[in-house]
């Protein structure tokens, strides 16, 4: 027997409505359909107007992060029936509610502007900054920092966190758990020469000393990712800004004469 449900949609477009409403689309559950297919399903075959972002299908691009029953999440990769009957707005049987990520400006439909996303991102100088001198072989790292880094870089940038944060919300100068995550990813990075730049930069009213760790940015990440964690980290090592660089230099030589030390009883 053919199982149908009911996929309730937040409808928007600042052009011609007063104010967002919902709109209710049917389509058959199948055991392989995830959201996004849904939406492309309702887009093709009954509603050409609906309007939505979607790229790569494989949760690296981060562009169809949206809100699925109050929940922040990828749809290329969240199983449509994983989602139906799991306690939504409505609650109702049989129905999943799709919505745009919240504080931000909707274009239309489920597209918001992430503009002040990107503008807190640039606002860190996300990009490495490397010394003017390199080691004569090869940087070293602690595994404390190869463990740290492996989980900031798997952030995909697709704004379920900045959009689940509740400082976010009524603070958009605050730098945002995405744009401080790289912060983590760069301070923790020997290889780059502005550790207590970047420590300082974060050390305020709009950065790490905002966080209410409120903790959404963890339910949200469809990485699984802490960034919770990170600003704390972040903004326990800013009280011995000053001394990073000294010290990250120290390990680092420390680091390359345990390595040479094996090297020459191997």
């Amino acid at each position: 027997m053919t199982q149908t449900v009911t996929v309730k949609i937040k409808r928007y477009n600042p052009d011609t409505d007063k104010k967002p409403y919902w709109k209710d689309y049917t389509i058959e559950l199948t055991e392989d359909k995830t959201v996004l297919d849904a939406l492309e399903e309702i887009k093709a075959n009954q509603d050409g107007s609906l309007t939505f972002r979607r790229s790569c299908r494989h949760a690296i691009c981060g562009s169809c992060a949206m809100m699925v029953n109050r929940r922040n999440t990828l749809v290329c990769t969240t199983p449509l029936k994983a989602v139906v009957n799991d306690g939504g707005l409505f609650a109702a049987k049989n129905t999943v509610t799709i919505e745009p990520l919240p504080y931000l400006p909707i274009i239309k439909d489920l597209v918001v502007d992430r503009s002040a996303f990107w503008e807190q991102y640039q606002a860190v100088k996300p990009w490495l900054m490397p010394p003017d001198v390199v080691p004569e072989k090869e940087y070293r790292m602690s595994q404390e920092e190869v463990e740290a880094m492996e989980q900031a870089e798997t952030c995909i940038m697709c704004g379920a966190c900045y959009s689940s944060c509740p400082v976010v919300a009524g603070n958009k100068n605050y730098l945002g758990p995405h744009a401080m995550l790289k912060t983590f990813l760069r301070v923790m990075d020997p290889r780059d020469q502005v550790p207590e730049e970047r420590l300082d930069m974060i050390a305020n009213a709009n950065g790490a000393f905002r966080c209410h760790q409120v903790v959404n940015c963890i339910d949200a990440c469809p990485k699984g990712l802490n960034p919770a964690k990170a600003i704390a980290t972040l903004g326990k090592m800013s009280l011995r800004s000053g001394r990073i660089k000294g010290e990250r230099a120290e390990r680092m030589k420390k680091l390359i004469a345990d390595a040479e030390a094996a090297s020459s009883t191997n």
